[in-house]
């Protein structure tokens, strides 16, 4: 096995400049190119069609999800894997769900990047303990619930779209006018949103939001995550 061919997906610079840092000294793994956006990502990986995409989720023009779905479908041998700081259980539930083969948080990148790049590329999966954690939470509470852990879950066209305009930064009153519906009738959706996701605050839902390609991150305006959901 030659070496393995890396491509690095990361809006910040200072960021990719710091993961080149890591890799950099490794003599099996080279840098083969590099994506400021999701758009970027799959025509950079067409061209070169390396061994590992390291991949953030939240990311300009074309989040992390989507992006990764198109890889996967342009190139079958090109593993992803995910390195970000949105670490909650449906982030990363859903990029398992869109292929990726391993979930690193951006807290381990500097003691575990060069593992998990390895790992990966020899076929298997690495989760970083964090993320192990979060799915044993996320696989407990749907046995808590009594749902299936597997099992998707099934939001309303109303509970949908208040989740999409809550993802974009709206607070209820305006959100209401949006849907032309009370104040009210948003907190039940909102509220029915929270209780079938498992998700309580609304930083959390804007990444659901965000990895189901329901909003771009430039579409978003980022709630404060210690704000309480519905303020």
């Amino acid at each position: 096995m030659g070496k393995t061919t890396v491509v690095l997906v990361e809006d910040h610079e200072v960021v990719r400049e710091g993961l080149r840092a890591i890799i950099r000294p490794e003599p099996d793994i080279e840098i083969v190119g590099e994506a400021c956006n999701g758009r970027e990502a799959v025509d950079v990986t067409r061209q070169v069609l390396p061994n590992v995409v390291v991949m953030d989720v939240c990311l300009p023009e074309q989040n992390g999800f989507q992006a990764t779905l198109q890889i996967k479908r342009a190139s079958k041998n090109t593993h992803v894997l995910v390195l970000s700081s949105y670490d909650d259980l449906e982030c990363v539930e859903q990029m398992r769900d869109a292929g990726v083969a391993g979930f690193l948080s951006k807290r381990s990148a500097a003691n575990q990047l060069v593992e998990a790049i390895r790992t990966v590329r020899s076929g298997g999966t690495f989760y970083s303990p964090e993320v192990t954690k979060r799915l044993q939470e996320y696989k407990n509470a749907a046995l808590r619930a009594g749902r299936p852990v597997d099992e998707p879950v099934e939001l309303t066209a109303r509970e949908a779209q208040t989740l999409e305009l809550i993802a974009k930064g709206l607070r209820n009153k305006e959100i209401a006018v949006q849907m032309g519906v009370s104040i009210k009738t948003v907190e039940k959706h909102r509220q029915g949103v929270m209780n079938k996701l498992n998700i309580h605050d609304a930083a959390g839902l804007t990444r659901y939001a965000l990895t189901r390609g329901m909003v771009s991150a430039t579409a978003k305006s980022q709630p404060d995550a210690k704000k309480p959901v519905g303020i």
